[in-house]
Protein backbone atom coordinates (compact mmCIF):
# COMPACT_ATOMS: atom_id res chain seq x y z
CA UNK A 1 0.00 0.00 0.00
CA UNK A 2 1.06 3.33 -0.65
CA UNK A 3 1.38 6.16 1.85
CA UNK A 4 1.90 9.64 1.20
CA UNK A 5 2.40 11.99 4.04
CA UNK A 6 2.26 15.84 3.88
CA UNK A 7 5.69 16.37 2.87
CA UNK A 8 5.38 14.47 -0.46
CA UNK A 9 2.70 16.39 -1.39
CA UNK A 10 4.24 19.35 -0.61
CA UNK A 11 7.29 18.53 -2.91
CA UNK A 12 4.65 17.53 -5.09
CA UNK A 13 2.44 20.59 -5.22
CA UNK A 14 5.56 23.07 -5.49
CA UNK A 15 5.15 25.74 -7.50
CA UNK A 16 8.17 26.38 -9.52
CA UNK A 17 10.48 29.20 -8.26
CA UNK A 18 9.62 33.02 -10.13
CA UNK A 19 11.26 35.69 -9.49
CA UNK A 20 8.81 38.46 -8.12
CA UNK A 21 10.65 41.87 -8.71
CA UNK A 22 11.73 41.78 -12.25
CA UNK A 23 10.02 39.81 -14.70
CA UNK A 24 13.18 38.29 -16.48
CA UNK A 25 14.22 34.70 -15.62
CA UNK A 26 18.09 34.34 -14.45
CA UNK A 27 19.77 31.24 -13.70
CA UNK A 28 17.88 28.27 -12.54
CA UNK A 29 14.62 30.18 -13.26
CA UNK A 30 14.98 29.93 -16.73
CA UNK A 31 12.60 26.98 -17.82
CA UNK A 32 13.63 26.10 -21.68
CA UNK A 33 14.99 22.49 -22.12
CA UNK A 34 17.06 24.27 -25.01
CA UNK A 35 18.60 27.75 -24.98
CA UNK A 36 20.44 29.87 -27.68
CA UNK A 37 23.79 31.22 -25.82
CA UNK A 38 25.69 34.45 -26.25
CA UNK A 39 28.43 35.40 -24.06
CA UNK A 40 29.35 38.55 -22.51
CA UNK A 41 31.19 39.95 -25.33
CA UNK A 42 28.52 39.51 -27.75
CA UNK A 43 29.72 36.47 -29.65
CA UNK A 44 27.11 33.49 -30.25
CA UNK A 45 28.39 30.49 -28.42
CA UNK A 46 25.33 28.62 -30.00
CA UNK A 47 22.09 25.94 -29.05
CA UNK A 48 22.74 24.33 -25.65
CA UNK A 49 21.53 22.77 -22.48
CA UNK A 50 20.21 24.84 -19.51
CA UNK A 51 22.41 23.08 -16.93
CA UNK A 52 25.72 23.51 -19.48
CA UNK A 53 24.80 27.23 -20.17
CA UNK A 54 24.82 27.96 -16.13
CA UNK A 55 27.62 25.92 -15.81
CA UNK A 56 29.89 28.47 -18.28
CA UNK A 57 28.16 31.04 -16.54
CA UNK A 58 29.14 30.28 -13.26
CA UNK A 59 32.76 29.44 -14.19
CA UNK A 60 32.87 33.15 -15.47
CA UNK A 61 30.91 34.20 -12.37
CA UNK A 62 28.49 35.85 -14.25
CA UNK A 63 24.64 35.38 -14.38
CA UNK A 64 22.37 33.86 -17.19
CA UNK A 65 19.92 36.48 -18.32
CA UNK A 66 17.35 35.21 -20.27
CA UNK A 67 17.36 38.13 -23.09
CA UNK A 68 14.20 36.63 -25.24
CA UNK A 69 12.08 34.77 -24.13
CA UNK A 70 10.03 34.31 -26.87
CA UNK A 71 12.19 33.08 -29.15
CA UNK A 72 12.64 29.64 -29.97
CA UNK A 73 14.42 28.36 -28.63
CA UNK A 74 14.67 31.27 -25.76
CA UNK A 75 17.83 33.69 -26.12
CA UNK A 76 20.09 33.76 -22.69
CA UNK A 77 23.12 35.81 -22.56
CA UNK A 78 25.61 35.44 -20.03
CA UNK A 79 26.31 39.59 -17.81
CA UNK A 80 26.05 40.93 -14.76
CA UNK A 81 22.60 40.66 -13.89
CA UNK A 82 22.99 43.88 -11.71
CA UNK A 83 24.16 46.20 -14.57
CA UNK A 84 21.28 44.33 -16.32
CA UNK A 85 18.67 45.92 -14.14
CA UNK A 86 20.81 49.05 -13.97
CA UNK A 87 21.02 49.62 -17.31
CA UNK A 88 17.35 48.96 -18.11
CA UNK A 89 16.30 51.30 -15.67
CA UNK A 90 18.50 53.88 -16.65
CA UNK A 91 16.36 53.65 -20.48
CA UNK A 92 13.19 53.52 -18.56
CA UNK A 93 13.78 56.72 -16.69
CA UNK A 94 15.56 58.49 -20.12
CA UNK A 95 12.21 57.44 -22.02
CA UNK A 96 9.61 58.94 -19.44
CA UNK A 97 11.89 62.18 -19.77
CA UNK A 98 11.15 62.29 -22.75
CA UNK A 99 7.84 62.37 -22.87
CA UNK A 100 5.80 65.38 -23.03
CA UNK A 101 3.40 66.08 -20.00
CA UNK A 102 0.48 67.46 -20.19
CA UNK A 103 -0.99 69.14 -17.28
CA UNK A 104 -4.88 70.47 -17.28
CA UNK A 105 -5.73 74.01 -15.54
CA UNK A 106 -9.23 75.08 -14.75
CA UNK A 107 -11.40 78.03 -15.80
CA UNK A 108 -14.57 78.09 -13.82
CA UNK A 109 -17.19 80.55 -15.06
CA UNK A 110 -20.35 81.13 -14.23
CA UNK A 111 -23.93 82.55 -16.01
CA UNK A 112 -23.37 85.87 -13.96
CA UNK A 113 -19.76 86.25 -14.22
CA UNK A 114 -19.10 89.76 -14.88
CA UNK A 115 -17.27 91.46 -18.30
CA UNK A 116 -14.27 92.74 -16.17
CA UNK A 117 -13.65 88.98 -14.82
CA UNK A 118 -13.98 87.11 -18.28
CA UNK A 119 -11.79 89.49 -19.59
CA UNK A 120 -9.44 88.30 -16.44
CA UNK A 121 -9.94 84.69 -16.73
CA UNK A 122 -9.97 85.01 -20.89
CA UNK A 123 -6.25 86.31 -20.45
CA UNK A 124 -5.28 83.61 -18.01
CA UNK A 125 -6.95 80.36 -20.50
CA UNK A 126 -4.60 82.14 -23.03
CA UNK A 127 -1.50 82.10 -20.65
CA UNK A 128 -2.05 78.45 -20.02
CA UNK A 129 -2.56 77.65 -23.72
CA UNK A 130 0.90 79.33 -24.58
CA UNK A 131 2.68 77.69 -21.98
CA UNK A 132 1.21 74.10 -23.25
CA UNK A 133 -1.27 72.78 -21.03
CA UNK A 134 -4.85 71.60 -21.96
CA UNK A 135 -7.25 73.62 -20.35
CA UNK A 136 -10.63 72.86 -19.24
CA UNK A 137 -12.94 75.09 -19.09
CA UNK A 138 -16.68 74.80 -16.63
CA UNK A 139 -19.72 76.78 -16.24
CA UNK A 140 -21.26 76.29 -12.72
CA UNK A 141 -24.88 76.49 -12.71
CA UNK A 142 -26.62 77.31 -9.20
CA UNK A 143 -30.33 76.75 -8.42
CA UNK A 144 -33.18 78.12 -10.96
CA UNK A 145 -29.33 78.53 -13.64
CA UNK A 146 -29.91 75.31 -14.00
CA UNK A 147 -33.26 75.27 -16.08
CA UNK A 148 -31.45 77.64 -18.34
CA UNK A 149 -28.96 75.08 -19.88
CA UNK A 150 -28.71 76.54 -23.31
CA UNK A 151 -28.15 80.21 -22.06
CA UNK A 152 -24.98 78.45 -20.55
CA UNK A 153 -23.77 76.68 -23.11
CA UNK A 154 -23.51 79.57 -25.23
CA UNK A 155 -21.64 81.51 -22.85
CA UNK A 156 -19.56 78.83 -22.83
CA UNK A 157 -18.89 78.94 -26.87
CA UNK A 158 -18.96 82.27 -26.81
CA UNK A 159 -15.74 82.22 -24.38
CA UNK A 160 -13.86 79.55 -25.98
CA UNK A 161 -14.48 81.83 -29.34
CA UNK A 162 -13.50 84.88 -27.42
CA UNK A 163 -9.71 83.57 -27.06
CA UNK A 164 -7.46 84.73 -29.29
CA UNK A 165 -4.63 82.09 -28.77
CA UNK A 166 -5.06 79.69 -31.88
CA UNK A 167 -6.75 75.96 -30.18
CA UNK A 168 -8.77 73.20 -30.65
CA UNK A 169 -11.30 71.50 -28.93
CA UNK A 170 -10.19 68.18 -27.52
CA UNK A 171 -13.24 67.32 -26.11
CA UNK A 172 -16.66 68.51 -27.09
CA UNK A 173 -18.75 70.55 -24.26
CA UNK A 174 -20.21 67.83 -22.29
CA UNK A 175 -22.52 68.61 -18.71
CA UNK A 176 -22.23 67.38 -16.06
CA UNK A 177 -24.72 67.52 -13.01
CA UNK A 178 -23.06 70.84 -12.00
CA UNK A 179 -23.02 72.75 -15.17
CA UNK A 180 -21.01 72.39 -18.67
CA UNK A 181 -17.34 71.57 -19.00
CA UNK A 182 -14.96 71.82 -22.66
CA UNK A 183 -11.56 71.24 -22.70
CA UNK A 184 -8.85 72.82 -24.91
CA UNK A 185 -5.53 72.96 -26.40
CA UNK A 186 -3.59 74.79 -27.99
CA UNK A 187 -2.58 74.07 -32.08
Amino acid sequence: MLTINTKTIRRIYRKPFVQKASKTRINEAIWAKEIRVIDEDGGLLGVMAVPEALILSKQKMLDLVEISPKAVPPVCKIMDFGKFQYQKSKEERQNKSKQKKFETKGIRLSVRTDEHDLNFKKDQTEKFLTKGNKVKIEIILKGREKAHGDLARQNLIEFVKSISVPNKIEQEIKRFPGGFNIIITSQ
